[in-house]
């Protein structure tokens, strides 16, 4: 902040810094939600829209019918794995006991036994046949759950094929709403930038300037955020044209004010002094003081020599004496600082 503002005028001026960045964010508020709600403008079909129902259909309806098919397997399949793990374990034990048994006969050696090793062998085979049925019964259900998937693959892969170039189609359909989109966020931003630029040219310095700032941040806002980074991209094509377009015109824009700049400065600096000082504004040349910079041709200078009086760069005076104690004082100050006599000053507010 500028030393040569008064106390009062420097915090009015933090504060309506802040109505102005105050202002920008309702702004920028009030924009997210518009520019939120443009892209219901246009919305992108899924890629199951450009399916032919004709095609689409049967496929769908083959591909569900394969997999309501292939749970009800899995089921059975799990039930009958259930039951071939219960006939195996009968069939074992039935084993181990006639095992037992057998060993039995022989140490003991019974003849009458004979007509019992029958009846336990074929009790024994009748578990073996069972096991063999459930164990038939599994690979039953496996056949048919590998034939229900095997259709299922074979329904979702035509499906997939028919759906490839409707993918396509619902590219091509969200590539145009993207550019939609973005002439509609293009239309809304590009005016706000042109108001904003012709608001810093002629308004930045205003009564209202805190406002006219506040417009200016956000149709930056508006612009960098909102805008740029949803340029459609052809290979990149729009974002660096865009790019390139941008950097001239404002580097064409910096160019010529930093010429036309130079000149106003070659044409002060040839004015006499005294006229060179109506030119100037008081706040702005006690601010360059305070950082050791000439106030009129803005070079760095000395200020703590004392035997300065002009600036060596472009000859303007910035020490005098003032003409009621003759107090070496800073010729841009608007009263001695030793005796308070006013200076002879027609600086600018």
């Amino acid at each position: 902040m500028s030393k040569g503002l008064r106390w009062t005028e420097q915090w009015m001026r933090r504060a309506l810094w802040l109505v102005a960045f105050v202002f920008a964010g309702f702004l920028i508020g009030l924009g997210n939600q518009v520019v939120d709600n443009v892209m219901y403008l246009e919305p992108v079909p899924p890629a199951e829209q450009f399916l032919d129902p004709a095609k689409a259909g049967p496929l769908r309806a083959a591909a569900e019918q394969a997999q309501q098919t292939r749970e009800e397997a899995d089921a059975a399949l799990e039930q009958a794995r259930q039951k071939h793990r219960v006939a195996q374990a009968n069939t074992k034990s039935a084993r181990d006991a006639f095992e037992n048994w057998i060993a039995t006969r022989h140490v003991t050696a019974r003849p009458d036994q004979d007509t019992e090793l029958i009846a336990r062998n074929r009790e024994l085979d009748k578990l073996v046949a069972a096991e063999r049925a459930t164990l038939a019964a599994v690979q039953a259900q496996e056949q048919i759950e590998l034939d229900a998937k095997q259709a299922q693959q074979k329904a979702e892969a035509a499906y997939e094929a028919l759906l490839e170039p409707a993918r396509d189609a619902s590219n091509d359909a969200a590539r145009r709403a993207a550019r939609k989109v973005f002439l509609i966020r293009l239309g809304v931003t590009l005016p706000l930038l042109l108001v904003a630029g012709w608001l810093f040219k002629y308004k930045r310095n205003g009564t209202y300037w805190p406002f006219t700032w506040g417009f200016i941040f956000f149709a930056l806002f508006a612009f960098f955020v909102e805008l740029v980074p949803y340029l459609p991209s052809y290979g990149g094509y729009v974002r660096y044209g865009v790019g390139i377009v941008v950097t001239v015109v404002v580097g064409r824009y910096a160019i010529r004010w930093l010429h036309a700049w130079l000149e106003r400065q070659r044409a002060a600096e040839a004015m006499p002094d005294a006229e060179r000082r109506t030119t100037m504004r008081y706040d702005v040349a006690m601010e360059r003081i305070a950082k050791n910079v000439c106030p009129s041709c803005e070079r760095a200078t000395n200020f703590k020599d004392e035997h300065l009086a002009h600036c060596p760069h472009c000859g303007i005076g910035l020490f005098d004496r003032c003409p009621a104690c003759t107090t070496r004082k800073n010729a841009f100050t608007r009263y001695c600082f030793s005796c308070g006599t006013p200076a002879n000053l027609s600086l600018a507010d």
